[in-house]
């Protein structure tokens, strides 16, 4: 194991448990906003879950859009977010595979 090896794993760690903070606030914030809300398909906090998770994991989701402007706020910035990430991991990849070739 060389020390790319250990900087992969590292960065790989940081943007899971960075990813699992923004699910969780996110999942906190879309119940918050959305739960109580007029014509909302999340009524319960498992449902705010799975839509932040889904909204990160693959920027989509089965239920509606969020009827509230905060809610509406909170789901771009999970899809940004999503978005982000998936970035983060191909750059760390591409370093990871580059640096070997020196």
């Amino acid at each position: 194991v060389e020390e790319r090896h250990r900087r992969l794993g590292s960065r790989i760690a940081l943007l899971i448990a960075a990813t699992a903070i923004v699910d969780i606030c996110g999942a906190i914030a879309m119940y918050a906003l959305e739960s109580g809300s007029h014509g909302s398909q999340i009524h319960t906090f498992g449902q705010a879950v799975f839509f932040a998770t889904v909204q990160v994991v693959t920027v989509s989701s089965s239920l509606a859009n969020p009827v509230t402007p905060a809610g509406r706020v909170v789901d771009v910035v999970l899809e940004a977010w999503g978005v982000l990430a998936v970035a983060g991991l191909g750059g760390a990849l591409a370093t990871f595979f580059l640096t070997g070739d020196r």
